[in-house]
């Protein structure tokens, strides 16, 4: 399943911009496994893997608009298609994904992860 081209699609430096500025309280969703999310993260990211995307993702808030990671955009543009396929427009998938998100520099945790920590909103 290849994304279209015309994928709504932000770097992470806007995705770290649109969490700290937007007034409509956007969720970083990755969705990696939960052994590469406790390897490195977003702070305040929401975690739900695509191996259990479909069968979860009624759990997705509807009042915020997503934006989409996982380690280099490929599983997050997949998810942003299927998303936009089914009806949502506040989807965009972040290019480059954790990886990208490191070599520029924002901010990350590693190890454990904290209780609440990757949670959806709920």
């Amino acid at each position: 399943m290849h994304p279209p081209n015309d994928l709504p699609t932000i770097d992470p430096l806007e995705a770290d911009r649109r969490l700290r500025e937007a007034q409509d309280e956007p969720l970083l969703l990755d969705v990696r496994e939960m052994n590469e999310f406790v390897a490195v993260r977003a702070p305040g990211a929401a975690l739900l893997p695509t191996s259990s995307f479909i069968a979860r993702i009624g759990e997705l808030p509807t009042d915020r608009p997503l934006m989409v990671i996982c380690r280099t955009g490929s599983r997050s543009a997949a998810v942003t298609a299927y998303l936009l396929r089914a009806g949502r427009s506040d989807v965009v998938n972040v290019a480059g994904g954790m990886d990208l998100w490191e070599r520029v520099g924002l901010p990350t945790r590693r190890g454990p992860v904290e209780p609440g920590e990757g949670a959806l909103p709920g």
